[in-house]
């Protein structure tokens, strides 16, 4: 549900541009289009029955639990006098139900359709446990994250949204220095660039190179073993301050040469010189503070339309059973602003396509290396342009090509 403040890559999501007569703009064969063509429909489909689902889902807990006499907060109420607990209660089970109910669609986008195209090289054991993994992380997180909104609200009262949006921000910016460190390691095995590796002392050289002035410094290169999940590339900048840090997919420095690498590595250093991640990050403060306003606006109405209350919310006793309601109004308003946050997403990629171009020199390099994502990771060149518009952070593999090539 929650992305981690790291500018990665391998999204080559791609939209419908350039010369019309250029279609092997992106050098696949035909066959090889048509299969990335068929993979990105059914990915496409998936992804728009997995946010229909989860809009009916929230839609659903709203009318089932969002009421003071609702079965589940009369048993809530039975099972505990402590609001922490039943605030906790009501949470786990909103989240374990969406698990549930998300489970066989995900199966399907996360793991047969994987397989079908020989994307994945993961077991069904495998698939399962890193997605219990990623459930109990989301669980502890969401748990906490609720807890300590509510205890805001009841402590804060009418300001409430004001001291939850400053509290999300500094804890965005937390998140975004432990996340290489303590949180990526819990699904990928990543390590030190080895110096000693016949690529090690080259890569750092080249590395160390295309840092020089831009004031960006680096924790270190780290080599992430992505070859045991799939076949997809993949690269990142990762980290804020002492953590930051570059990781390479194995898939990546095992099949690209030392020039492509060295471009894709400007890539992100590119981010850097640009303040991508902290511009990210600001947007992410402005998000909080209108989302949390509007759940503001949203609770007091939904309250006063149910007769709950009648002469000003009591925040100080805000309902435990408005959870939903909040959920909600998060969602709705994240799937709203979702196309702006892609397109500024996608402005960030091209200022850093340029700089990786410029700096390196190396126009040939950025050109295969992105032909080799294309076809490495099975990506559609030209999906239709409102699907680029409403879902992809990334652009286009045939917009990026054609930018370099003309």
């Amino acid at each position: 549900m929650e992305e981690f403040q790291n500018e990665s890559l391998a999204g080559t999501e791609i939209t419908k541009i350039g010369d019309p007569k250029d279609d092997d703009i992106s050098g696949m064969t035909p066959a090889q289009l048509e299969e990335a063509k068929a993979i990105g429909r059914r990915e496409l489909i998936a992804s728009l029955l997995g946010r229909a689902l989860d809009l009916v889902y929230l839609v659903s807990m709203v009318v089932l639990i969002a009421q003071p006499d609702s079965g589940y907060m009369l048993w809530l109420k039975g099972f505990s006098d402590s609001s922490t607990v039943q605030l906790t209660l009501l949470t786990a089970s909103i989240i374990t139900g969406n698990l549930l109910v998300s489970f066989p669609l995900s199966l399907y986008a996360g793991h047969i359709l994987q397989h079908q195209y020989h994307l994945s090289r993961q077991s069904f054991l495998q698939w399962i446990w890193r997605k219990a993994k990623g459930f109990f992380l989301e669980m502890i997180f969401s748990l906490v994250l609720v807890i300590i909104l509510y205890w805001i609200i009841w402590m804060t009262q009418g300001w409430w949204w004001l001291v939850a949006a400053v509290g999300f921000f500094f804890l965005s910016v937390v998140l975004g220095q432990l996340a290489p460190v303590l949180i990526l390691p819990i699904f990928y095995k990543i390590k030190l660039l080895d110096p000693t590796d016949q690529q090690g002392p080259e890569l750092n050289r080249i590395f160390k190179q295309l840092t020089g002035g831009t004031g960006l410094s680096v924790e270190g290169v780290y080599r992430m073993d992505l070859s045991a999940e799939t076949n997809k590339a993949n690269a990142m900048l990762a980290g804020l301050g002492r953590t930051r840090r570059v990781i390479l997919a194995d898939t990546l420095l095992d099949h690209f040469s030392l020039d492509e690498i060295a471009v894709i590595f400007a890539h992100e250093v590119g981010h850097h010189v640009h303040h991508h991640i902290r511009k990210m990050i600001l947007f992410g403060g402005v998000y909080s503070l209108t989302a949390f306003y509007l759940c503001d606006l949203v609770v007091r109405r939904w309250l006063e339309d149910t007769g709950v209350v009648a002469n000003g919310l009591d925040y100080a006793n805000l309902p435990i059973f408005v959870l939903p309601v909040l959920l909600l109004t998060i969602h709705l308003f994240s799937t709203l602003l979702e196309p702006l946050q892609n397109s500024l997403s996608r402005h960030f990629e091209r200022q850093a396509d340029r700089f990786a171009i410029d700096v390196t020199q190396h126009r040939e390099a950025y050109l295969s290396a992105f032909s080799k994502l294309a076809k490495q990771n099975k990506d559609d060149p030209r999906p239709h342009r409102l699907e680029v518009l409403l879902f992809h952070s990334h652009p286009p593999i045939a917009e990026r090509i054609a930018m370099a090539r003309y």
